[in-house]
């Protein structure tokens, strides 16, 4: 896809991984709703250079509050080309006490809410091209010890896409986004997994995959080779353990 003239929402963009995107954009003509419920962040999220930035404060846990957004991008762009499915965000826990709501909201954010916006993109855009940008991410394939909830958040979305894609007139309408650990505050408190990155290299990534119309983006090299030793698998998940283990032993 050609971002020059497009017509973007991007959402999780006041921190991480969609600040560094906004920042990228800033090297093309293109008009982009950002979206997040930190609306002070968001309100200082702003794109230098050509970039035309609309800011939208909203919580995406709810298919209202996504519709909503849609409607705001419609008023101020004309239409939407490009979503940028980025909001999401993970417990690091030892899953132990029956809590219905605690598992209901990070599926609503990290998994409804992505979905829904695919349905409305193609809705919205019936007889022409667009594109749907998802952050899963690299715990799509590996499951880390202490986010179980997120693994599966992040593992629905890959089986998902996979499926999803036969179903579309063009599959690389539909992209996942697979990073590593990204040294952002995603992670709050908890230990940060190894290996990771930063938010920069990850919005790179997405864009060069964005242009290339890949269906799947994986911004590490090294976890590549992950996906090909299984060993490296098991190794990454003992020391997972053993950190998770730690933390819980430190009362935090």
């Amino acid at each position: 896809m050609r971002l020059d003239n497009k017509n973007v929402i991007l959402t999780g963009a006041a921190s991480g991984i969609g600040r560094a995107l906004l920042d990228q954009f800033s090297g093309f003509s293109v008009r982009v709703m950002t979206a997040d419920c930190d609306a002070a962040g968001l309100g200082e999220a702003r794109a230098e250079g050509r970039a035309q930035i609309f800011p939208h404060p909203c919580d995406l846990c709810l298919p209202g509050a996504v519709d909503g957004l849609f409607e705001h991008a419609l008023q101020a762009m004309g239409g939407v080309d490009l979503f940028i499915a980025n909001a999401g965000f993970a417990y690091y826990e030892k899953l132990e006490q029956p809590d219905w709501q605690h598992i209901q909201r990070i599926f609503e954010v990290n998994v409804f809410s992505p979905i829904y916006a695919l349905q409305k993109m193609r809705a919205l855009n019936p007889n022409q091209s667009f594109k749907v940008v998802v952050t899963a991410s690299a715990m799509s394939h590996l499951g880390v010890p202490g986010y179980a909830l997120y693994s599966a958040t992040k593992a629905s979305l890959h089986r998902f896409a996979e499926t999803y894609r036969f179903e579309l007139e063009d599959p690389r309408s539909l992209a996942l986004v697979y990073p590593i650990a990204t040294r952002t505050a995603f992670f709050g408190s908890s230990p940060r997994a190894w290996p990771s990155q930063s938010a920069e290299q990850v919005a790179r990534a997405m864009i060069r995959g964005i242009q290339r119309d890949q269906l799947e983006i994986y911004p590490s090299a090294v976890f590549r080779l992950f996906m090909y030793l299984p060993f490296l698998h098991r190794l990454e998940q003992t020391i997972e353990a053993r950190r998770l283990r730690k933390w819980l032993e430190n009362g935090l």
